[in-house]
């Protein structure tokens, strides 16, 4: 056994057996032991001892648009990263589109990577893309390390990346099946949506008649069936609509392999408090009304739904027009998606255990990820966040390291100051200061 280097010290370390005082040992980047608190200090190693800060295993953000390379102007690898460890997030994987190229074969996966290889200060890992014409190109990205595909049932925002009609859908399904792929959909009725009221300008009440619930029901009614007949694993991206989670719930109990993540915007925002002309809300779906809002809490506390992604959606201010039907949709979340599910998680009566399962534990095992993060545990990856969980903050656009500081959540006051982000036994941000960027590009776990 290698000789332990550090020790990271905390009277509230959130483990799998609960939060408690303890000493945390780290040799070769990795988690040695979880240890009474008072333990000594190995010869040699050097302790870390924050306190009556919380230490807790540093978040796994599974839905990230990074835009790099081609739409820089938007965000990138360098800036990405910097905001997620600023926001205790350790590990991000990037979706397919939004860049130039789409990950949608291998060579744009080696380019996505040249990419981001030195720019990365935190792990980065990356999403296929399923289009209508490259069921050829799923085997060979699968083969070459990326953790699943992500489809879109009604049109992504990006000529680029078409999304999939129900033929399509099916095809693309039946090769991902195959070979015991993920498949990870955005799923809206195109049909549905198209039969909605479509009215322009700046009335928030007008956007959201735009993108009714019922799409997303019915669009996860298609997936499921689908599902069922082909024995795939599927994960529904972004749900904001709670009227699915019935179907859900009961697709699992027949046995199909289905799992769902909501967004922190869900959880946080409602659609009574947007302004009109206020597109930095705008997201698709869409943030909708405080009553949804409470069964999508109530779905998470019951494991309904399994986990909490930012869906990073970032562009220039300049897309972000007071017209809602031509704004950009994105909300930008990487660096406050942490504080802002803590603030309304503790409301409800919820601890930060729960926040652990939902942003790490549960979204490393999506992605298969779970031997190495999601826990403060032996044999993992000793990534952290310390966070002093009673600390408040208001947010500041001029604060965030989003290359955009376009946000949703400006003038807020969160609970939750990230003290400091620790990736493999190494500061990598303490106190606002960043080291040289140290993130590893991931594969899929074979």
């Amino acid at each position: 056994m290698p000789d332990v280097q550090l020790v990271l010290r905390s009277t509230r370390v959130i483990t799998p057996e609960g939060t408690r005082p303890a000493s945390v040992t780290v040799a070769d980047g990795r988690i040695v032991d979880v240890l009474p608190h008072d333990t000594e200090v190995p010869p040699g190693a050097r302790l870390e001892d924050v306190g009556d800060d919380v230490l807790l295993p540093g978040l796994v953000d599974t839905h990230v648009h990074v835009n790099d390379p081609g739409r820089t102007e938007w965000e990138g690898f360098w800036t990405a990263t910097r905001a997620a460890a600023a926001g205790g997030i350790t590990t991000l994987v990037d979706m397919p589109l939004n860049s130039l190229p789409p990950t949608t074969t291998v060579d744009h996966l080696r380019t996505k990577r040249e990419v981001a290889a030195a720019r990365a200060h935190v792990d980065v890992g990356f999403w296929g893309g399923a289009l209508p014409d490259n069921v050829k190109d799923l085997r060979p990205l699968h083969d070459a390390g990326v953790f699943g595909f992500k489809a879109f049932l009604s049109p992504s925002g990006v000529d680029e990346f078409p999304a999939l009609d129900r033929e399509q859908l099916d095809r693309s399904m039946t090769e991902i099946a195959r070979f015991g792929g993920l498949l990870i959909v955005h799923a809206e009725d195109p049909h549905h949506l198209a039969s909605a009221p479509q009215r322009g300008g700046p009335k928030y009440a007008d956007f959201l008649a735009s993108r009714p619930r019922g799409a997303e029901v019915t669009a996860i009614t298609t997936l499921i069936e689908q599902a069922r007949r082909h024995g795939a694993r599927v994960h529904v991206l972004h749900l904001s609509s709670s009227d699915a989670l019935p179907l859900i719930a009961g697709a699992r109990r027949e046995g199909v392999a289905i799992t769902v993540e909501t967004c922190p915007h869900y959880l946080t925002l409602t659609a009574e408090e947007v302004p009109d002309g206020a597109s930095e809300f705008k997201c698709c779906p869409p943030i909708r009304e405080a009553a949804n809002q409470d069964v999508l809490w109530q779905a998470l506390a019951d494991g309904t739904i399994d986990c909490v992604v930012t869906d990073h959606s970032p562009s220039t201010a300049d897309l972000k027009t007071d017209d809602f039907a031509t704004a950009w949709g994105g909300i930008s979340g990487l660096q406050l998606s942490l504080s802002a599910v803590w603030t309304e998680a503790r409301k409800r009566g919820h601890d930060l255990q729960d926040v652990v399962r939902w942003m790490s534990t549960a979204t490393a095992r999506l992605v298969g990820l779970d031997a190495r993060k999601g826990a403060i545990a032996a044999g993992r990856d000793a990534d952290f966040a310390v966070l002093a969980p009673d600390e408040t903050f208001t947010v500041t656009p001029a604060a965030l390291q989003h290359r955009n500081r376009v946000t949703a959540y400006a003038g807020r006051t969160l609970y939750g100051v990230v003290r400091s982000t620790w990736l493999r036994g190494e500061r990598v941000l303490a106190d606002g200061e960043f080291t040289a960027p140290k993130g590893q590009l991931l594969t899929r776990p074979s």
